[in-house]
């Protein structure tokens, strides 16, 4: 008898074990953040942002419909990807196409790439179809929103993995990730004045620093997947590029005059579970 009940008690543990395995990776949580700052007009008081990041490849549901059904209810203005749409182990830009073409379709969409976009080494099929879609593709550029007589401007640099990036993936020297970094922001903030609030798409949040010496309010971050396993009191894990316990893998950050926001992200990569780290939607609203 307590033989059997042993063994009851392991399956009953196992099937437990199952659910909240299955719940940490597909339960998508949505983060509301409001981020205050004197530079943000008039007009774009109450402005919101739906950001999302590394899906990497990853479908939830048939056409993505919990995402935008999710997508739908918070009625954003614009929405922000900011990197890893697939993924280079388990590539399949038709998850990543159908979410951002339907997103298009509730919000214009503004899109950087991710380290596995060039990983991939297929991103010259990937981007014309994201434009097809209806994706407004950022490659070190910029775009200015208008609402009435105001503005603000989305910039939107390439993960230095990329051909455009002026190191190549592998040279993981500081000097060489931020010297990269530098050229392709002193690129995409050509002709933008001073005083204008300015929000950066950037995959890495570990290049804060460099970020936060430019005149830019608010940049938008993904890569680090919330830290992968998040422990109670201390945070992530481990994140791409700033390794164990990192500072930089979840919420808002100021340093200076510049705020980071980073996304947990939605799919996994090289680990294929997330611990106490749900799959995240963030909903940025500014204010002035």
């Amino acid at each position: 008898m307590r033989i059997w009940k042993f063994a009851l008690g392991i399956i009953v543990f196992a099937i437990l074990l199952g659910f909240f395995l299955y719940f940490e990776n597909n339960s998508v949580v949505v983060t509301h953040l409001e981020i205050k700052d004197e530079k943000v007009p008039a007009e774009f008081d109450g402005f919101k942002i739906l950001h999302l990041s590394d899906l990497h490849s990853k479908s939830f549901g048939q056409n993505q419909h919990t995402l935008v059904d999710m997508i739908k209810e918070n009625r954003p203005d614009i929405i922000a990807f900011t990197g890893d749409l697939v993924d280079r182990e388990h590539y399949d830009d038709e998850a990543g196409i159908t979410l951002l073409g339907q997103a298009a379709k509730v919000a214009p969409v503004y899109y950087v790439t991710g380290n596995h976009e060039w990983w991939a080494g297929r991103f010259d099929e990937l981007e014309p179809k994201l434009v097809k879609a209806g994706v407004n593709v950022l490659r070190d550029e910029n775009i200015s929103i208008k609402v009435e007589d105001q503005s603000i401007q989305i910039v939107g640099i390439d993960d230095i993995a990329g051909s455009n990036g002026a190191a190549a993936w592998h040279e993981r020297l500081e000097v060489g990730s931020d010297k990269a970094v530098r050229s392709d922001l002193d690129k995409a903030l050509e002709g933008l004045r001073a005083g204008d609030f300015k929000i950066l798409l950037a995959h890495r949040p570990e290049h804060v620093s460099t970020y936060s010496s430019y005149p830019i309010n608010l940049v938008l971050c993904g890569h680090a997947h919330g830290g992968q396993v998040r422990l109670p009191f201390v945070g992530g894990l481990i994140a791409p590029d700033q390794g164990f316990f990192p500072k930089y893998t979840t919420g808002a950050h100021k340093l200076g005059d510049t705020t980071m926001v980073v996304n947990r992200g939605l799919g996994n990569s090289v680990v294929p579970q997330r611990i106490f780290n749900r799959p995240e939607i963030i909903i940025v609203t500014l204010k002035r």
